[in-house]
């Protein structure tokens, strides 16, 4: 049976009674390590152009990223010309440091010396590999090879490194496949390069610690971090760096505990570009970050650019769910979640902390517009059309209009099943309740009290309508019945002052009960009373029953 579990075993657990990290949060960010161009290039179908390249440095350096990957010179020759290019161009900022990996091959290692030369800072990442499968059937060498391997790589960037004293030099070393290989040699090997690099002498030295294919759960390679960071030589000397791949979907996390158990930095890509699954996702672990409140040392205030930029360069389209970054990630088509996001929208102000249902952050901090947040379709609710009119018309609706209104919505998404963009809700609303093919239209009109008593006299479609009732639409109601056979009352009435953004200063809602049917009208006027009369025309001329009436009242 090709599908068979019993083929595979458990990932041997850390015994570490002692273990720390579990009880530690991070409370700053650690450096990172963009390794975009290298190991996020490596991984795509179709390698990325010189334009590609430039593009995607450049944005790595606006983001803030202070240590950039560029790329395997001694492998590849247009990494080489990429290396050089940006070096004789200027490219580089004196803030940021370029690093390059190589094998433990000395033409290699003096290729890749010669790609840097006049650099003002540079990292050689020298890396072998030391896990047991690599060392039992791709190298079929025990671990006093791979050992040698190591050291004689590290002894050659050190000697060349000399002829090269305009450049401050960092040596960094990653025991490729670091989750594959026993802890103790590990260990060893890490201890026997550094003994060579000496970085209690001034050398400043990374040591990476990769999780090249992902293996275990993140606790798992927490535990191999700190018993590292417990167990090598000059540990407070060196950096210890993490670099963590996805293929259990786990690298953020993975990355996140290794920090808190004790690594200093964190290698990955922008929206997790890389090898199989991906490298580490550095937007998204810097975005937890900054949800709890930590500075990420990374400006991602522009999401629209970096994922611009990231898809032009990798030709790679964004998930439209991907943590942070997507397109649909702070957008809720659901009912009750609209109305939820509307309410706490409401109540929120800037003095303090963010605090919105459903929303972990401000969308603007990412150069999200509100406009994405609440979106229409057949699952969305009153809540999500009220906030959607409110905040694109400056429209406000009683409840019971909301709940009238949200059912015609929900009616034309079903009838479509696409989405219905802002102004569509807006001619949905004016369709159904505010324009009429019947010629009911509001004249000149006059209001008087007498007592309690309100009269109403009016000119409708160029022809009076005299009333008195409680109230200015009661009183104009009993004008319209009385001379013209309607039978009908006022079942709901509300009127607004209407807020920036709408197309007059005030608007009326009304609900007629006629003949066992409810009848909504609403208008737009200069004022309230004006707004209130025509609502109540807006009403009685949706009502087939009335068509005739309404244009003998247009002919008296």
């Amino acid at each position: 049976m090709a599908y068979d579990h019993r083929k595979y075993r458990p990932f041997p657990q850390i015994h570490r009674p002692q273990r720390r990290w579990p009880d530690r949060a991070i409370t700053q960010a650690p450096s990172w390590c963009a390794v975009d161009l290298r190991d996020g290039n490596q991984a795509l179908v179709r390698p990325m152009s010189v334009l590609q390249k430039r593009r995607l440095f450049q944005l790595l350096v606006e983001v803030g990223v202070k240590e950039i990957e560029v790329g395997f010179p001694s492998a590849s020759q247009p990494d080489f010309d990429f290396v050089r290019a940006i070096l004789d161009e200027g490219m580089v900022p004196d803030d940021v440091t370029i690093q390059v990996l190589t094998q433990a091959r000395k033409e290699l290692i003096e290729r890749t010396f010669e790609s840097l030369k006049g650099a003002k800072r540079g990292v050689v990442h020298l890396y072998n590999s030391t896990s047991t499968v690599q060392r039992d059937y791709v190298f079929q060498l025990p671990r006093e090879g791979i050992l040698a391997i190591a050291v004689q790589g590290a002894r050659w960037i050190k000697e060349l490194a000399t002829k090269y004293p305009q450049t401050e030099w960092t040596f960094e070393y990653s025991p490729e496949s670091f989750t594959g290989t026993e802890l103790d040699f590990a260990a060893e090997i890490v201890n026997a390069v550094l003994d060579v690099w000496r970085p209690d002498q001034g050398q400043p030295v990374i040591i990476n610690l990769p999780s090249t294919v992902e293996m275990s759960t993140p606790n798992v390679y927490a535990d191999m971090i700190e018993w590292m960071h417990d167990n090598i030589k000059y540990r407070d000397k060196i950096r210890l760096s993490v670099h963590t791949h996805n293929d259990r979907g786990c690298g953020v996390a993975a990355a996140e505990l290794a920090v808190m158990a004790g690594a200093d930095r964190v290698e990955g890509t922008l929206l997790g570009n890389g090898e199989r699954t991906g490298n580490m996702d550095m937007v998204t672990m810097a975005m937890n970050l900054y949800s709890q409140g930590v500075d990420p040392k990374l400006d991602l205030s522009n999401m629209r650019r970096i994922i611009e930029t990231v898809e032009y360069c990798t030709e790679i389209e964004t998930h439209p769910r991907h943590p942070w970054a997507g397109e649909l990630v702070y957008t809720a088509f659901s009912g009750s979640h609209q109305d939820a996001i509307r309410k706490s929208l409401a109540k929120q102000s800037s003095d303090q902390p963010w605090h919105v249902a459903y929303l972990p952050i401000d969308p603007e901090d990412l150069g999200r517009r509100y406009e994405e947040v609440i979106r229409i379709n057949s699952q969305s609710g009153k809540g999500g059309v009220l906030y959607v009119l409110e905040r694109d018309f400056g429209i406000t609706l009683p409840r019971w209009l909301q709940i009238a209104f949200s059912k015609v919505v929900q009616t034309e998404a079903e009838r479509t099943g696409n989405e219905i963009e802002g102004a569509a809700v807006r001619e949905l609303f004016d369709a159904s309740y505010v324009r009429s093919a019947d010629d009911l239209h509001l004249g000149d009109y006059q209001v008087t009290r007498v007592g309690d008593r309100v009269r109403v006299q009016a000119s409708v479609s160029g022809k009076p309508v005299h009333g008195e009732g409680n109230g200015v639409v009661d009183a104009f109601m009993q004008g319209i019945c009385a001379s013209h056979g309607v039978t009908a009352v006022v079942e709901a009435f509300d009127e607004f002052a209407l807020t920036q953004g709408a197309t007059a200063p005030a608007m009326a809602c009304v609900r007629l009960g006629l003949g066992g049917h409810a009848v909504i009208g609403v208008a737009f006027a200069e004022d309230t009373t004006g707004a209130a009369l025509q609502a109540v025309l807006n009403a009685l001329a949706r009502t087939r029953a009335l068509a005739g009436q309404s244009a003998s009242i247009a002919a008296e």
